[in-house]
This record gives C-alpha cells, sequence and structure tokens, in this order.
C-alpha cells in the first residue's frame, strides 16, 4: 500500500508559514538545495526543478502531490496553474469549482475517503505538500512526516496541523543536520 507522506518546512516554534501564508523568512543553502535536488527532487515545484537542473530526475519517492486551495491558490495569482507538472497533482478545494489546469485536478469531497482510495491504487508514495487545514483533516492517513525544521522562531503562524487536540505518536527514522542550521528528520507513524 502507498504511504502518505507529509513533507514540509516548519520553524522551531511548529509554524508552516507566516499568518499571511508567506514563507520567504526561512533560511535557505546550497547544501539543502542540493539535498533536496537529490533526496527530494520531486517534492520541489517545476520551476525549481528546471533552475536546479534535476527536471529530467526520475521520481524517486513520490508520484502524486496533494494539496489544500491555500497552498495551491500562491501559483495561480503568479500564472502557475501546474506547479508539479511532473507529478499527478490533486487540489482539494469546496470553493474553487473547475480546474485552471487540465493537469490540476480539484477535489471537493472528503480528503479522507479519497486519500484511503489512493492509498490502494498501484504507484509511489503520496506527497502531502499542504496546507494545515488540509493536514489536519488528513492527520490520521499520514504514514510518514519529513520535517525540514529551520532555526526560526517565527512567534505565530500557520501550524503544522490545523485540528483537534488528540496526540499521535511517530518515531524518528533518519536526520541530518545543515550547515546553515536546518535539521530534516523523518518520522514514521508509530504502529
Amino acid at each position: 500500500m502507498r504511504k502518505l507522506s507529509y513533507y514540509i518546512a516548519l520553524t522551531i516554534d511548529g509554524f508552516i508559514a507566516a499568518p499571511d501564508g508567506s514563507y520567504d523568512f526561512y533560511p535557505l543553502s546550497d547544501e539543502l538545495f542540493g539535498f533536496m535536488g537529490s533526496d527530494f527532487p520531486e517534492a520541489l515545484p517545476t520551476p525549481a526543478r528546471q533552475a536546479l537542473g534535476v527536471d529530467e530526475t526520475p521520481n524517486r519517492r513520490y508520484d502524486t502531490v496533494l494539496m489544500g486551495r491555500g497552498t495551491y491558490e500562491p501559483g495561480i495569482k503568479a500564472g502557475m496553474t501546474s506547479p508539479y507538472a511532473h507529478l499527478r497533482q490533486i487540489v482539494f478545494s469546496r470553493s474553487l469549482g473547475a480546474s485552471p489546469d487540465p493537469a490540476v485536478e480539484i477535489v471537493s469531497g472528503d480528503p479522507v475517503a479519497f486519500v484511503r482510495e489512493l492509498k490502494r491504487e498501484e504507484g509511489a508514495d503520496i506527497y502531502l505538500c499542504g496546507g494545515a487545514d488540509l493536514a489536519g483533516q488528513l492527520v490520521d492517513e499520514v504514514d510518514e512526516l519529513v520535517i525540514k525544521r529551520y532555526p526560526v522562531v517565527a512567534g505565530s503562524g500557520i501550524p503544522l496541523f490545523r485540528t483537534e487536540f488528540t496526540p499521535r505518536s511517530f518515531v524518528p527514522t533518519d536526520s541530518r543536520t545543515f550547515e546553515n542550521g536546518t535539521v530534516v528528520t523523518t518520522y514514521a507513524r508509530k504502529r
């Protein structure tokens, strides 16, 4: 069965973005970009893959990306209607209506039921791109967390998951630290 993997950037104090949804405050480095390009190339948006020269790199982990409307919409406003052209793109929204791009599937129904069906399909793992509302709805379907924890305290913002208080356990399976202080840790759901 395919895994649902939530691969996301995070501040030390647990926020994925500023209150307005921006995330341009994360300190980046060539070493970190190299890691992302070699280990998670399909999790990079298509323009970033082209800029890093990994656009011809085959997908290694994921073949499908899931986004909430709030994650997808900034790309639309910038004229990028197919941000992950190298993946099957699914956007969950009750308000978007028709897709602005034939390569992007809009789903207005229950994300949990949809993801359970996706997991039963043949293919590689599924990349949950964000955001907090969709992740909160899918928290019990998340099999793996890949957290890029940046050395930044935001103070407030959009949390990793927006959901009710119900603790769920994960165990670390891998960790790597970069020269800019970013730590990438992979966690597996504790069964």
